[in-house]
């Protein structure tokens, strides 16, 4: 009973500690741009706004302050339930 518990404890641990070392932003990447109002909650790459720390720290899907990384000239394009992804940040 207590290895599985020690087991247990570890794994958690390791699970944490992994999701805080996504807290930061995620670095500039090449022919890539910043596309707001597109991610799903907790999957966005940054700015996400007060409250947040940053990478995955979105509360909502589509939130319109927080952004994910996509291929130059198609954030624009993507549609979602709340409209169309923006260069900017949006007001949702």
């Amino acid at each position: 009973m207590k290895t599985t518990t020690a087991i247990s404890a570890a794994a958690l641990a390791a699970m944490l500690s992994a999701g805080l070392a996504h807290a930061g932003p995620v670095p500039p990447q090449p022919n890539k741009e910043k596309c707001y109002g597109i991610s799903q909650a907790g999957r966005n790459d940054c700015a996400a706004g007060a409250g947040t720390s940053c990478a995955g720290t979105s509360h909502r899907d589509y939130q319109g302050n927080a952004w994910k990384y996509v291929s130059k000239g198609t954030c624009t394009k993507i549609r979602t339930p709340t409209g169309v992804g923006s260069l900017t940040p949006k007001a949702r």
